[in-house]
């Protein structure tokens, strides 16, 4: 048998209760309180070093490179077709000229206008493919880290499936359909099929390549003829370039859309007007006279 000893109950001493003190008003400070909120507005604290928040997500990057990126692209399909229309305006001046001599002010003005707008539309298209890229890495790690798993592809394929000619052709298409395949929260097991948009975007991005590689090839030809057939395939590779910006900006939309939480501003508020075949009410058995409300 054991014994346990414990004090009796009335060897506890009670806690006195400290009775309530009526509300007396704000507390008040002989002199200026020294403590306060700083005078600064909200802001993510992105700046505390040795912690999480220090770091910026990669779908913190989608709103800023989407939005940046789709005003460079459409600027860039301007250009393009400047430059498509500055082409097409000089194989119509070739074609005037088999039957009659042409204004040599018009002729330099012609030459002038494809050479510059040509360039610019050259070394412009360096500055969106580069961005394109880098949203194209960094909505693949959103996507994936939203989903809480690992890309489907490392880095090195898909640079390779975008960037090397002619092996972009195919893979570029395997690339975009697995991006979307993510973006729409689907089973990873399940095979990527792209949508209707992604495939038209597929079909100009091959159609620019195939443009592209006819055209170098087709200006290393000698002959007069070759020359004119050249000026007319470098604007229809312009118009192919501009299509190709105007399609990667719808892209780029609908897929940075779809990352992001539903801002409010997108959301619309509906109000019921009427309602069809719905059930009728029960009705209400009558309150006594002497009930009390």
């Amino acid at each position: 048998m054991r014994w346990v000893a414990s004090p009796p109950p009335s060897a506890v001493r009670r806690r006195r209760a400290v009775p309530a003190t009526p509300y007396s008003g704000p507390p008040s400070y002989p002199v200026p309180p020294r403590w306060g909120f700083p005078n600064l507005t909200w802001r993510r604290p992105t700046n505390v070093p040795g912690t999480a928040s220090g770091e910026i997500r990669p779908i913190d990057r989608i709103p800023v490179l989407a939005r940046s990126l789709t005003t460079i692209l459409w600027t860039f399909a301007v250009l393009a077709v400047i430059a498509a229309g500055a082409e097409i305006w000089r194989y119509a001046l070739l074609v005037e000229s088999r039957d009659s001599a042409l204004n040599t002010g018009v002729v330099g003005f012609s030459d002038a206008f494809v050479m510059l707008a040509g360039l610019l539309t050259t070394i412009f298209s360096l500055l969106p493919a580069g961005l394109s890229v880098w949203w194209l890495l960094v909505a693949r790690q959103a996507a994936a880290d939203e989903a809480d798993e690992a890309p489907p592809r490392p880095v090195w394929q898909v640079l390779v499936g975008v960037l090397v000619p002619i092996v972009n052709l195919p893979l570029a298409l395997s690339v975009v359909s697995e991006l979307e395949h993510a973006v729409l929260r689907r089973p990873r097991d399940k095979r990527p099929k792209p949508s209707r948009l992604v495939l038209g975007w597929w079909g100009v991005w091959v159609a620019n390549w195939v443009l592209l590689i006819v055209t170098i090839i087709w200006r290393i030809r000698p002959g007069v003829q070759a020359m004119a057939d050249s000026v007319l395939l470098v604007a229809l590779t312009d118009l192919a370039a501009a299509a190709l910006a105007v399609v990667t900006a719808l892209v780029i939309r609908r897929f940075s859309h779809l990352l992001m939480p539903i801002a409010p501003e997108r959301l619309r508020d509906f109000r019921v007007l009427k309602i069809e075949g719905a059930p009728e009410p029960e009705l209400r058995t009558a309150r006594p006279v002497g009930a009390a409300r």
